[in-house]
């Protein structure tokens, strides 16, 4: 086994490898081939090469969206560091733990002209959960030092310095590696190497000083005043944000859903099903906010609690309507921490969701209520309504995920890019064995197609990415690799630009208009498939979306991409006209 000759290389890779970090997604380069060859030599590591570093940082939030445990990212000096920088803010606000180790040039060659180099130390600053930014060895390249930055080996006691520096490395690196695993949190980790940098041993010749993280068990104390408050409150609503698959009982999922006072608003992110949810919360509040009556109407939903979990919402419908008609109480139960959405949270309850929910209903004692009652038939009345609407309105984005979404295989993951996509998946009922996932940290069109492919090499079963033409033309790069699974599937729903601009406030039927806020554009992925070896096919009405439906799925020797043209101009209408009918 071969190891870098630097003790800075072999004590990164140590500390990787102590603390179960296998899995290293490495950018090619020069400055970082110590990390690249301590790192591939050892039969520890699973290692990936992406050249494109924004398309490395999202496959590897990926496979740590999936493993919910650290994966390493690696690249060399400069600018490369940079284009991880969408990604670090998307495993930041959405509490991904990644573990970025960017090599860099030694401190004297910083800003004095030398190639591929910047201030890479704290680059990240306000997105980072760590900086830990580590001193350069002085036993290698020593001539180096003594002649660019003498001071740092005074006296001559080379290997007394030394010392201090792995002594100062091995604290860094703990307190970075520990947090993120403590914290489920991106760290970078800056590593100053001097030539020459591809020398190797045969044997590790450092000793690190590996220090473990030790979770912390927070007193909550009793919950006798808040579960009194709960059991005594006529209305209140459950929300859930992105959660993660299978993480709440069951059982507790029957006493949410079956408790009269209890409204559990869902959304396709929060991997919830029950039959007395409510999955699409867009459907209850556009018709009241088209209602005549809007705010006698607000004013019987308004809950006197607002019991949250789980990461970030997308309805902007349900954040505008809890902050006009803000609740007395918001409890958040869970995670690191709690945000602070609709200007009014009185607690956040350091506590698995199954621990809290179990202790709220150890003595159930409702009290009597028409608030479940009375929304559901709403609920149940929209949904009828929407199975009208489609059977009379033409092809279009509205008629195709309901298409699309229907016809998706049991027990898949399912990603999801940002924009239209995800908020029209909101309005449809999924089939509940499906497992979904999106970039709702900062929320950004960027990094899809990268993460679904990151994610699906962490999953058994199939991934199917459904994303929009601005979002996929943009992460094109994603293709850009060698581990693409066969039987990775992408439906793209190509309307010409950004659709969702048609819908937003300030929309104008103008050229200004379509280039710098729809961006219509004429490009379609035939020929992206074949440079990457992808299966391509399409649609461009329902009967012929139904046709290539029929086999998408099948076995196939090579990843398929299915592309769906819909009509630019109609789409927001018949989008925007679906509120009104269900009104």
């Amino acid at each position: 086994m071969k190891y870098s000759s630097i003790p800075l290389a072999q004590t990164i890779v140590q500390h990787c490898q102590a603390k179960d970090i296998s899995n290293i997604v490495i950018s090619p380069g020069s400055r970082n081939a110590p990390l690249t060859i301590s790192f591939t030599e050892n039969p520890f590591f699973n290692c990936f090469s992406i050249v494109d570093e924004r398309c490395a940082a999202f496959f590897a939030l990926g496979m740590a969206q999936q493993l919910c445990k650290p994966v390493a990212l690696v690249c060399t000096s400069g600018s490369a560091l940079l284009n991880y920088y969408p990604a670090i803010a998307e495993a930041f606000y959405s509490q991904i733990p990644l573990v970025i180790i960017s090599a860099d040039r030694p401190a004297y060659k910083i800003d004095i002209g030398d190639g591929q180099t910047i201030r890479q130390d704290n680059v990240f600053d306000r997105h980072i959960g760590y900086s830990a930014n580590l001193k350069q060895d002085v036993t290698h390249a020593t001539s180096k030092i003594e002649r660019y930055s003498p001071q740092w080996i005074t006296m001559g006691n080379v290997y007394g310095i030394q010392t201090e520096v792995q002594s100062f490395n091995d604290d860094e690196l703990n307190s970075a590696i520990n947090l993120c695993i403590k914290q489920n949190t991106p760290v970078h980790i800056n590593a100053p190497f001097e030539e020459p940098l591809y020398d190797f041993l045969t044997a590790s010749n450092t000793k690190t000083a590996i220090k473990f993280h030790k979770p912390n068990q927070e007193a909550v104390g009793p919950l006798d005043e808040f579960i009194k408050i709960w059991h005594e409150a006529k209305r209140k609503i459950v929300l859930v944000g992105v959660n993660s698959p299978n993480n709440v009982d069951s059982q507790l999922l029957d006493k949410l859903g079956n408790d009269p006072t209890v409204l559990v608003f869902t959304e396709t992110t929060s991997n919830l099903y029950h039959p007395n949810f409510f999955a699409s919360i867009d459907t209850i509040l556009a018709p009241i906010e088209l209602s005549d009556d809007k705010e006698n109407l607000f004013e019987e939903l308004k809950p006197e609690i607002v019991l949250t979990f789980g990461g970030l919402i997308v309805s902007k419908k349900i954040k505008a309507f809890l902050r006009t008609y803000a609740p007395d109480q918001h409890w958040h139960v869970g995670g690191v921490k709690a945000n602070d959405t609709f200007f009014c949270l009185k607690r956040h309850f350091k506590l698995s969701v199954n621990e809290f929910i179990t202790r709220l209903y150890a003595n159930q004692n409702n009290v009597s209520s028409n608030y479940f009652e009375r929304w559901d038939k709403l609920k149940n009345h929209h949904k009828e309504k929407r199975e009208e609407y489609l059977a009379q309105i033409p092809f279009s984005d509205f008629l195709v995920y309901d298409i699309i979404l229907k016809k998706i295989p049991k027990g898949h993951q399912l990603q999801l890019s940002n924009s239209s996509t995800v908020r029209y998946a909101q309005l449809f009922d999924l089939e509940p064995t499906l497992r979904v996932f999106c970039n709702r940290g900062t929320s950004g069109i960027d990094g899809s197609t990268s993460t679904a492919i990151g994610a699906s090499l962490q999953d058994d079963a199939p991934t199917l990415l459904i994303t929009g033409d601005l979002s996929f033309f943009y992460d094109s790069n994603a293709l850009w690799n060698n581990y693409i699974r066969k039987d990775f599937r992408i439906i793209l729903i190509n309307n010409g630009g950004g659709g969702i601009f048609r819908i937003l406030p300030g929309k104008e039927d103008s050229d200004n208009f379509e280039r710098y806020f729809e961006t219509k554009h004429d490009l379609n992925a035939r020929s992206l498939c074949a440079m990457y070896g992808l299966i391509y096919n399409e649609a461009t009405d329902e009967q012929s979306l139904r046709k290539e439906l029929q086999s998408f799925y099948e076995v196939s020797d090579d990843p398929k991409l299915l592309e769906i043209f819909t009509p630019r101009l109609l789409n927001n209408k018949i989008l925007m006209d679906y509120f009104h009918f269900i009104s």
